[in-house]
């Protein structure tokens, strides 16, 4: 005998909240969520080098880094590119081989829960193609670097997937793997500097 119950399609958050991932609400997101989430994800399946997993959350701090060193932005371009991976801290990370199988399924609950956490922090629901385009090359770069010093790539395997970084050198980022914790509070206190930027912002009318 089969159960007529629905599948449940929503997870409960620390902070209390549950969110849809079918229909996720912009008011069931909260930073402390993201933040704890992507900590605890690690990046490349796990398959780094270190004592400790390089979550997403230093992954994400490394783009929005990257982003402000090689392109002028304001403070809405800079969260939006440290909270380009945010879905993951429901969805977790998964890499590049398995979600061309998974196919667009997955990238249709990715792009639900991009809008849901963008419009929480008054973000446009996705970026425009230029900002779309200048956070994946700032990821890219990111990409590189952690393959070549944590992933066990070569330099050439590297290059062959990811390019060659020519406005970045490896001592400018801080790709050493740290605690969940410690991720997960420098994750926090960028998205408040951002937002303590944001509010400084002068209002432009249109």
């Amino acid at each position: 005998m089969t159960s007529s119950k629905p599948p449940r399609a929503w997870q409960r958050m620390l902070s209390g909240r549950r969110l849809d991932l079918l229909d996720p609400s912009p008011l069931d997101v909260e930073i402390v969520d993201i933040a704890h989430g992507l900590a605890r994800v690690a990046r490349w399946n796990g398959q780094t080098s270190g004592n400790h997993a390089f979550s997403v959350a230093q992954h994400c701090l490394v783009v929005e880094d990257i982003l402000r060193r090689t392109v002028e932005s304001t403070a809405d371009e800079l969260l939006a590119a440290l909270l380009h991976d945010a879905p993951e801290y429901v969805i977790g990370d998964m890499i590049s081989p398995f979600k061309s199988v998974v196919g667009g399924g997955y990238k249709a609950v990715e792009k639900r829960l991009e809008a849901a956490i963008h419009l929480r922090f008054g973000l446009p629901a996705h970026p425009g193609k230029t900002l779309k385009d200048n956070i994946k090359k700032a990821d890219t770069i990111a990409a590189y670097f952690e393959a070549t010093l944590l992933a066990g790539f070569t330099p050439t395997e590297a290059r062959k997937f990811f390019g060659q970084p020519r406005e970045i050198v490896q001592e400018m980022l801080p790709i050493d793997p740290l605690p969940a914790v410690e991720a997960q509070t420098l994750f926090l206190a960028r998205f408040e500097a951002l937002e303590e930027l944001r509010s400084k912002a002068p209002v432009v009318s249109r």
